[in-house]
């Protein structure tokens, strides 16, 4: 997809992306799931700059298997919402890992654009070239 193409797609899906993500059961499930509370809060997951949930580091073979169960959620959920938006499955993603990257909190890992793992401080968290402009 062109960059202007890229940039249009994503600042329509943002307000709508933010609107269902708030209203996802999915998404607040995984909130009140306490492994991954505990896995978010100890940071051995993160969030990924494609919108999935990521390893950080060697975990346990629970912590792996939890990070796959969210992730064919998340997949099924940006599959169905991106065809909603006429946007692709990666579009959807991307925009979706800007809007959850933005939304970790002092002490959460996430992913820069430079692929590496950061703890979010205070400060804004790193963000991709392709995210729509923070609000």
């Amino acid at each position: 997809m062109a960059k202007p193409a890229m940039a249009r797609l994503m600042l329509a899906t943002t307000g709508g992306a933010i609107a269902l993500a708030l209203a996802n059961p999915a998404a607040a499930m995984f909130q009140r799931d306490p492994a991954y509370a505990a896995a978010r809060e100890n940071g051995q997951v993160g969030e990924r700059m494609d919108g999935f949930l990521g390893v950080v580091g060697d975990q346990p073979q629970a912590i792996r298997d939890l990070v796959a169960d969210i992730n064919i959620r998340r997949r099924a959920n940006y599959t169905e919402r991106a065809s909603e938006q006429k946007a692709t499955i990666d579009a959807y993603a991307l925009t979706q890992g800007c809007i959850l990257i933005a939304r970790t909190e002092p002490g959460e890992k996430y992913q820069a654009p430079d692929g590496s793992w950061k703890t979010r401080t205070t400060a804004p968290p790193e963000r991709d070239s392709r995210c729509p402009p923070a609000s």
